[in-house]
C-alpha cells in the first residue's frame, strides 16, 4: 500500500522518549492507524526498538478489549518487556468504557511502558478522559490530509515551492515578521487546479488515493456511513439517523453562515436540547467546527451564534451532493472561507480563532488573535487587479489598528498602508 507523508509523523517523533503516553485523536479513516504503524516502524529501524517490545492491539477487537477493560493491569503485564521500556499501541481506544480511569492506572503502574493511544471522537464524548491524564498525557490531533500533505501526495516539487511561500506567511502570523509580497506567481494556476479537486473531494487519505471522481464520490459515501454506523449509532447509540441526517445537510448548505437554532429545528424537527446535543456530537467527532465571534465591545459587537465550518471538504459536498466544478459553484465563496478557516488552525495551539460582527451587520471573516496580535482576515475568491478593501475590513482596521491585516483573494499580490496598518493580499491558495 502506498504511504502518504503526514506532517504530524515528525512531530510525534519528538516526544517517544518520554515518559508521557501520547494520545492522537481524529475522525476515523483519517490515518490513525497507519500513522502508529510508521511510527513503529520508525522505532524499529532508527530508534533500534525489538520487535518483541512493541504491541500494536486495537480495541475494534471485542475480545482484546473486554480482556483489557476486566483488569488493565494484568492485560499490560501480559506484554510488557522483563527489562527496558516497552510500546504499547492501543488503537480505537474509545470503545474501552472508562478509558481514562485505565489508562491513568496503566501509567502510574508501569513506569517502563510507553502508551500510544487513539481515538476517533476525543476518547470519550463526555471529555471525562481529559482529568484523569492531566500531566500524564501530550494530545495531538490527526485531521484529513492539510492542502500541503495533499499538494505532496500529488507533486512534490511543487509542495515545496508551496511550502516556501506558506512558511513567510506562518512567520507572519506568529511572529509578525514582514516578507515582501510576490510579484506575477507562475504557480499560481497549478495551485489554484490542485485547489480545486482538494476543497471539491477533501482529504481522506482514502479520497486522496482514488483515481477517479466515480471513485473518490463511492469512498466518501463509504466514510460518512462507516461514521453513522461505528461513531454515531454503535458508540454514541444515536438511533436517528434520519434526524441526524438532516442536520448536516442542514448544516453543509449554511457553510460560513451563523446558525440559527430555530431554523434548524424547524428544518430537523426534534427539540432544542436534542439539537444542541447532535450538534456537540459532530463537533467532538471532528465533522464540523464553530467559530465563536470575536468581541471586545460589548455594546456594537454581537455576541450570540457561531458561525459554522467542516473538517473535510468531502464529506461537506457529500451531504449536500455537490461535487460540481469550482467555476459553476455558487458556494466557491464559502468554501474558501472554509479552506482559509482550516488552514490557518493548524498554524498554532496558542491562538485563537473568532469572526468579527457589529450590530450594525459589519463583518470580516476570520479574526486571529496570537498574545497581543490580532490579525484579521477577509476571503475573496475571486480575480483581483487592484488593492481593493470592504466597507467592513476598514471598519475593522480602523477601530482595533492591527499591525497587519490579510485579504485572500484567487490570484492576487499587493499591499496596501492604512494607518498603522499593513494590508497584505495573498492568493489563498498559499494558506
Amino acid at each position: 500500500m502506498k504511504y502518504f507523508e503526514r506532517n504530524l509523523l515528525e512531530e510525534l517523533k519528538k516526544w517517544t522518549k518520554r515518559r508521557e503516553m501520547i494520545i492522537i485523536k481524529g475522525p476515523r479513516q483519517s490515518g490513525k492507524t497507519t500513522l502508529m504503524k510508521k511510527l513503529g516502524e520508525w522505532l524499529s529501524g532508527d530508534m533500534s526498538v525489538k520487535p518483541e517490545d512493541m504491541t500494536f492491539i486495537t480495541f475494534e477487537d471485542r475480545e482484546e478489549m473486554e480482556k483489557f477493560s476486566t483488569d488493565p493491569v494484568d492485560f499490560v503485564k501480559r506484554y510488557a518487556s522483563d527489562n527496558g521500556m516497552h510500546y504499547l499501541f492501543i488503537d480505537e481506544a474509545q470503545y474501552c468504557r472508562d478509558i481514562g480511569q485505565k489508562l491513568k492506572l496503566i501509567y502510574d503502574t508501569y513506569d517502563d511502558v510507553k502508551l500510544f493511544v487513539t481515538g476517533s471522537s476525543s476518547l470519550e464524548i463526555t471529555a471525562e478522559t481529559s482529568k484523569y491524564l492531566v500531566g500524564r498525557s501530550f494530545s495531538f490531533e490527526l485531521h484529513p490530509f492539510s492542502f500541503h500533505e495533499f499538494l505532496n501526495a500529488r507533486d512534490k516539487k511543487l509542495a515545496r515551492l508551496f511550502m516556501e511561500t506558506k512558511s513567510d506567511l506562518m512567520k507572519l502570523f506568529l511572529e509578525g515578521k514582514e516578507f515582501k509580497s510576490r510579484g506575477k506567481d507562475v504557480h499560481i494556476p497549478e495551485l489554484l487546479k490542485m485547489y480545486g479537486e482538494y476543497v471539491t473531494y477533501g482529504g481522506y487519505p482514502e479520497v486522496v488515493k482514488s483515481t477517479s471522481d466515480e471513485e473518490r464520490v463511492m469512498v466518501i459515501k463509504n466514510i460518512f456511513n462507516t461514521y453513522l454506523e461505528k461513531d454515531v449509532i454503535s458508540y454514541l447509540q444515536i438511533t436517528d439517523t434520519g434526524k441526524f441526517r438532516k442536520l448536516v445537510s442542514v448544516l453543509s448548505s449554511i457553510t460560513g453562515g451563523l446558525v440559527s437554532y430555530d431554523k434548524l429545528l424547524k428544518s430537523c424537527g426534534g427539540y432544542f436540547k436534542e439539537i444542541t446535543g447532535l450538534l456537540d456530537v459532530l463537533e467532538q467527532t471532528y465533522v464540523v467546527k464553530f467559530l465563536r465571534p470575536f468581541h471586545k465591545n460589548m455594546v456594537t459587537e454581537l455576541r450570540k451564534s457561531p458561525k459554522v465550518y467542516f473538517h473535510d471538504y468531502g464529506l461537506r459536498n457529500y451531504a449536500i451532493n455537490n461535487f460540481n466544478a469550482l467555476d459553476i459553484r455558487d458556494d466557491a465563496g464559502k468554501l474558501a472561507e472554509n479552506f482559509v478557516l482550516n488552514e490557518v488552525s493548524s498554524y498554532s495551539e496558542n491562538m485563537f480563532i473568532n469572526f468579527w460582527r457589529t450590530t450594525a451587520k459589519a463583518e470580516v471573516d476570520i479574526v486571529l488573535t496570537i498574545g497581543e496580535r490580532i490579525v484579521p482576515i477577509e476571503v475573496k475568491f475571486e480575480n483581483m487587479k487592484e488593492e481593493k478593501i470592504t466597507r467592513s475590513f476598514l471598519s475593522f482596521i480602523e477601530t482595533y489598528e492591527p499591525e497587519f491585516a490579510i485579504v485572500a483573494s484567487k490570484d492576487f499580490w499587493g499591499e496596501r498602508k492604512i494607518g498603522k496598518t499593513t494590508v497584505k493580499f495573498i492568493p489563498l491558495v498559499y494558506f
